[in-house]
């Protein structure tokens, strides 16, 4: 790192002193000039200009299923979701396609959804070993703690390929799919400059993850960095709500009523209408995670605001299918079910789409039991690995309400499949039930469920039970295209969700005039006669703290030494509320704020470099301009370099 580089940790708030004591330590200190919190709104930035696009183009980017909708900006009421897909299963809708990704030998793009399903799956087993076959990889960027672009993930055949490559692929096939609908939609060539795209991520993701999705779609060639504009990453359940807001009474189903919700002319919004201030909690239930949004109506526009920080956790359906597999292990044993996922790998994934059409029968009050097919080959390669039936594996392994039926099949009591679904469900119980316990969530009108998981009645069952008759229960008929919906309409109108809640606290380190009695001992420098207190967190925001759409929070720096090209100042986040120092438990540095303050040389001997900060989007963003010559500074927040 050159010295032009060399990161600084700790800024003085003394707006007095002339000279930055951190100076001669090494240490190239910046001068906050401004230590005051002025969050000012900026004419020129709460307001986005008029479209300059004719499409919006929505991507549902889900862990186990995917699709895209779009609207002309010319009729926005009019979302069209894509065209159907070939392919499909037994007892699933196809309007999205499954988020599986096939690679060449030569790790080169070769299919994706149903496409990359089918042929792999028809590829011989030694032959599949040398395809890169991935499932269900949208979940390691939330699992990752240190995420970078480095990222690797493993296929189906064991082998690790960069994670940045599979999503970027993935969200290339999807442009060029809307590309080419929208190109036979108009009759002429879609240009895609034309295009603002809209990539939907969990609200529970954090920063780094949601820079990931953004760096994959550069790479995609969505957008180009030099116009990032052109793409915004919009939260999944804040998309949902926008879209059920708007819900007519045809539209959804009421649980409490448990039919349509009729009686009411349908062109009424939801239970005869919001009212103004209502509020609302939308729970979106996907494959991965469960992710929860509090919020208030705002009418007549519409608007909304955020009550309560994003939560939830990684609840999603795919649990229950990892509760299978250690089902399967039980019974077979967990040598075995590795060594068959790698030397069948199509037979793996038959039999997982064989539990997904049982799981979505499953129900509170089933009654008969639920067969699942096992493939030939998985009876064949187990007689084979173990040198006795796959029935005699049952017989012996004692797992209760699990039985084999002459006709190859696992036959499953639905006390068996219900008790697959109970860790997962008991989770996003826990969770709703801890947060209707906070204060924000007093006078809750409506909880919606949406997400393709809120399809499942023992989840519905279980929710209803929970809440008992709190609020009312609504779900949507689309149940699982509502965010992609709902994302659409973000795209047309970001300036929707007015006032948001920041999931972390934020800030940097600083050095303050010490204080006898109020600073520890142990933090003391002494520079020059003077007494300073090092590692000062100087918070930007905190966690849960509201914060209104194109607010800023300002602060200014200026460059030890004259000749500095490039101002670079760690950022610190925590998850509390109350954070004093940046040593402090639970306090991590979690990014850089990058200032190229180079051909910005003025005459002036003390540059200042003020710095504005936005945290009321769904990205952080960061702007600075040079006071002296009120040139703009670029400046950039990075999340993913950690």
């Amino acid at each position: 790192m050159s010295e032009t580089e060399s990161a600084i940790d700790h800024i003085t708030t003394d707006a007095m002193s002339t000279a930055s004591p951190a100076k001669s330590l090494g240490d190239p200190g910046i001068t906050p000039l401004s230590p005051s919190h002025s969050s000012q709104k900026d004419a020129d930035s709460s307001e986005p200009s008029a479209p300059s696009f004719v499409v919006v183009v929505a991507i549902d980017f889900g862990t186990t299923s995917s699709g895209y909708a779009y609207s002309f900006t010319k009729e926005p009421e009019c979302i069209h979701i894509m065209r159907r897909w070939e392919g499909g299963d037994p007892g699933v809708s196809n309007q999205k396609t499954p988020t599986t990704i096939l690679l060449t030998p030569d790790r080169k793009f070769h299919s994706f959804g149903y496409a990359a399903r089918d042929f792999y799956h028809d590829l011989d087993p030694t032959e599949a070993r040398h395809w890169f076959y991935l499932e269900k990889f949208k979940m390691k960027l939330h699992t990752l703690a240190n995420l970078s672009i480095e990222t690797d993930i493993q296929a189906a055949n064991g082998k690790r390929v960069k994670a940045l490559d599979i999503f970027s692929y993935a969200l290339s096939f999807f442009k060029d799919q809307a590309l080419k609908e929208l190109s036979d939609q108009t009759g002429a060539e879609f240009n895609n400059a034309d295009v603002r795209w809209v990539i939907t991520v969990p609200a529970i993701w954090k920063q780094p993850a949601k820079q990931f999705m953004r760096e994959a779609a550069y790479k995609a060639g969505l957008v180009s960095r030099d116009n990032p504009d052109q793409l915004i990453i919009a939260l999944e359940p804040e998309a949902a709500s926008i879209y059920c807001r708007k819900l007519r009474l045809h539209q959804m189903i009421d649980l409490c009523s448990k039919t349509a919700v009729n009686g009411y002319s349908p062109t009424e919004s939801v239970g005869a209408g919001m009212v103004q201030g209502d509020r609302y909690v939308v729970v979106d239930c996907g494959g991965g995670t469960v992710d929860l949004t509090v919020h208030q109506i705002r009418l007549p526009e519409g608007h909304l605001k955020e009550l309560y920080k994003a939560s939830g956790g990684p609840y999603g359906s795919i649990g229950i299918d990892y509760e299978f597999e250690k089902l399967l292990c039980k019974i077979f044993g967990p040598d075995f079910i590795d060594q068959f996922k790698i030397k069948r790998p199509a037979a793996w994934v038959d039999l997982m789409i064989a539990f997904e059409s049982r799981k979505r029968a499953a129900a509170p009050d089933r009654s008969n039991p639920l067969n699942i097919n096992l493939p030939f080959s998985f009876i064949d390669y187990y007689k084979k690995f173990r040198g006795h039936s796959v029935e005699h594996a049952l017989r012996k392994s004692n797992v209760d309400f699990v039985k084999w039926s002459s006709q190859g099949m696992l036959r499953m009591n639905p006390d068996a499949m219900n008790a697959l679904f109970k860790p997962t469900i008991d989770h996003i119980i826990q969770h709703l039930s801890e947060l209707f316990e906070k204060p924000e969530l007093t006078n809750i009108k409506f909880l919606f469920l949406v997400g393709g998981f809120a399809e499942s009645p023992l989840l519905q069952h279980a929710v209803q039970n929970m809440l008992q008759g709190r609020c009312r229960i609504i779900i949507p008929h689309d149940v699982g295209l509502t965010i992609l919906k709902g994302a659409v309409l973000f795209g047309l109108d970001p300036g929707v969700i007015k006032v948001r809640r920041s999931p972390m606290t934020y800030g940097v380190g600083v050095l303050n005039r010490y204080v006898e009695g109020k600073h520890p001992p142990d933090k003391m420098l002494v520079k020059d006669g003077t007494r300073w207190c090092t590692d000062v967190f100087d918070t930007f925001i905190a966690a849960d703290q509201s914060v209104a759409l194109g607010e800023t929070v300002k602060r200014s720096y200026t460059p030890a030494k004259p000749s500095q090209q490039v101002i670079v100042i760690h950022i610190y986040c925590s998850e509390r509320e109350d954070v004093a120092f940046i040593s402090d438990p639970g306090v991590r540095k979690c990014g850089t704020l990058r200032l190229d303050v180079s051909g910005t040389e003025s005459p002036a001997t003390r540059r200042e470099i003020q710095t504005l900060m936005q945290f009321g989007d769904t990205e952080i963003r960061a702007m600075a301009v040079d006071v002296t010559t009120s040139r703009s500074v670029k400046a950039s927040i990075d999340f993913l370099s950690q």
